[in-house]
């Protein structure tokens, strides 16, 4: 099965030297996958890391950028032969050699769409085994699923119908939830996918930023109205999950900055508007 990884990078010279070495260590069918690194107006040594590791490299202007046409610009360079999209930011890491083995094991179903990692479903409770999200599953659940940080589509479908460009976050649920799934191609949730990618440190400007860019992409394509200020003073203080103590997320300060996000972003997003 040909496989391409599309590794996006923006200012992260360092990060991508590891992920990229890391992809280099894949064996069974991951090994000597294609490689490239759609560079985001960096300003560093990421175009330079990514020729020296073999990776071809796409520009894309800052003014220009999505993830969706990030992605899509990445994906029109694959090889022709690929069968599989492999999705990857530059700061996630594929430490297990057989990650990529793996994820293209779940496309050995035909029907299946996309599938990536997770370690929980939405409750908070552990996810032990793959699932297959079909309609059943994934209903009351609209922003849980695929994820585009590192995960795999169907390369076949993703020429059928790209990712969505003008949003400017959740291509990824958008394509595999209310696209694939909709033409009754599931999508494949795996603990054993998860990788090394993790933004819960991030700065709090960050966390907010990220919430609120997520929430607007949403606002595009949900039937969701914008949360008045008693519904997050609610989900402050009952939605405490994935915290083992309930005071400790009701005091962490950059869970406040998530929620904060996800309430400025959740009116539908204007471009240019700069929020």
């Amino acid at each position: 099965m040909a496989v391409s990884v599309i590794v996006r990078v923006r200012n992260e010279a360092v990060a991508l030297a590891e992920c990229l070495a890391l992809l280099g260590r894949q064996r069974g069918r991951g090994a000597g996958s294609e490689l490239i690194v759609v560079d985001h107006a960096s300003e560093d040594a990421s175009a330079e890391v990514a020729r020296r590791a073999g990776a071809a490299v796409v520009s894309i202007p800052r003014e220009a950028f999505s993830f969706g046409r990030a992605l899509n610009l990445g994906a029109a360079r694959a090889d022709a032969s690929s069968e599989v999209i492999v999705a990857l930011s530059a700061h996630a890491y594929v430490r297990d050699p057989d990650w990529l083995d793996r994820l293209l094991g779940a496309f050995d179903d035909p029907r299946v769409a996309a599938a990536s990692g997770e370690r929980v479903w939405p409750d908070g409770s552990a996810l032990l085994a793959p699932v297959r999200l079909g309609p059943q599953l994934i209903r009351g659940y609209p922003r849980w699923g695929y994820s585009n940080a590192a995960g795999g589509v169907r390369a076949e479908l993703w020429r059928r119908r790209p990712f969505r460009e003008d949003l400017p976050g959740a291509e990824d649920k958008e394509w595999a939830r209310f696209w694939a799934l909709a033409h009754g191609r599931p999508t494949v949730l795996d603990p054993g996918l998860v990788v090394d990618h993790d933004h819960t440190h991030d700065p709090v400007r960050e966390i907010f930023l990220r919430a609120r860019r997520e929430a607007a992409a949403y606002a595009m394509f949900l039937d969701a109205g914008e949360a008045s200020a008693r519904g997050l003073l609610a989900e402050w203080f009952w939605d405490t999950r994935f915290y083992a103590n309930p005071w400790r997320a009701r005091l962490s300060h950059r869970r406040l900055a998530r929620l904060l996000g996800e309430r400025a972003g959740s009116r539908p997003w204007a471009p240019g508007s700069g929020r």
